[in-house]
């Protein structure tokens, strides 16, 4: 496996672990009403939870093929316009990609810097929470770069093979 692989799959594994985390969480909500406990900010730290699952599956998911694409004018159009609008497509995703990408590491940045706290019972500091969204921005713009390249390249997609397009074609 190479190492880009791995580092999509540890975000996958990240996320995975969060997941966990929010289910824990959520039980931990229920069985504390019933006994008549109260568990601070565990919908606050879920969200957190949440908000880093969401970001730091987005790279595994799109080399999987796992994102929402439309293939509809793809699966119209002769082989060698496809390559180029698959190109095209992926250096508009690479461009807006990466804004996000600096946008969210400033904002980690900001946040330790200026000492931002969450406003719950429990005090956070946001910028732990913000480095998931951070770090999953990060991950996903490596994965759309190399994916780019892999397509300047004339190589197929890696994500074409999961697309759904298969289904929409019968």
């Amino acid at each position: 496996m190479r190492f880009l692989e791995r580092l999509y799959a540890a975000g996958a594994v990240l996320a995975a672990i969060l997941m966990v985390l929010i289910a824990v969480l959520t039980l931990s909500q229920v069985l504390g009403r019933l006994v008549g406990v109260a568990v601070l900010d565990a919908g606050e730290l879920a969200g957190y939870a949440m908000a880093g699952t969401t970001f730091l599956a987005l790279a595994h998911t799109f080399r999987s093929g796992g994102h929402i694409r439309v293939n509809i004018l793809l699966l119209h159009v002769r082989p060698s316009l496809r390559h180029v609008l698959e190109i095209w497509c992926l250096a508009l995703f690479t461009a807006i990609g990466a804004a996000f990408t600096v946008f969210a590491i400033k904002l980690v940045m900001d946040s330790y810097a200026f000492g931002d706290v969450s406003t719950g019972m429990i005090t956070i500091s946001l910028w732990i929470p913000q480095t998931s969204m951070a770090l999953g921005a990060l991950l996903l713009e490596i994965a759309v770069i190399e994916e780019w390249i892999r397509v300047i390249r004339g190589r197929e997609p890696r994500y074409e093979g999961s697309s759904g397009a298969e289904a929409f074609n019968e």
